[in-house]
């Protein structure tokens, strides 16, 4: 919607870089969920500090950003999973999986941080707040 192949791609590369920078020492394949709240990307009515920065080194201002985004989504970026969620109710969807890698110790961890209990029902849409992402 209204964004060119050349733009869109500028974003990625540039939205990929700050994400691992930022991700550079909260990065852990062999515990997946450990640092899961850190690496939350979050859109409330406010613009994720990441997202914004990737928009703004390719010149497209948050108000466009805006309207080309939801208002409310939610982006869970750990090892081997992405998954999102739109708005406050919506369901958790899987954006990219990937397996293990065949020599990396696979250990069994306990399903943890909101993710996982909003999946299991445990968590309110009020705790979702802690995960908001900051600079």
């Amino acid at each position: 919607g209204g964004v060119g192949e050349e733009q869109l791609r500028r974003f990625r590369e540039c939205l990929q870089e700050a994400l691992r920078e930022h991700y550079r020492h909260h990065w852990f394949p062999l515990r997946p969920s450990k640092g899961s709240g850190y690496r939350c990307v979050r859109i409330n009515h406010r613009m994720d500090p990441l997202v914004g920065k990737a928009a703004g080194m390719i010149g497209l201002s948050h108000e466009r950003l805006f309207q080309l985004l939801p208002s409310e989504l939610t982006l869970w970026v750990d090892p081997y999973e992405v998954s999102y969620r739109i708005g406050e109710d919506g369901s958790i969807c899987v954006l990219y999986e990937s397996p293990r890698p065949a020599g990396a110790a696979r250990v069994r961890e306990r399903p943890s941080g909101c993710k996982a209990e909003w999946r299991s029902g445990r968590c309110s849409p009020e705790s979702y707040g802690v995960m908001t992402v900051s600079s």
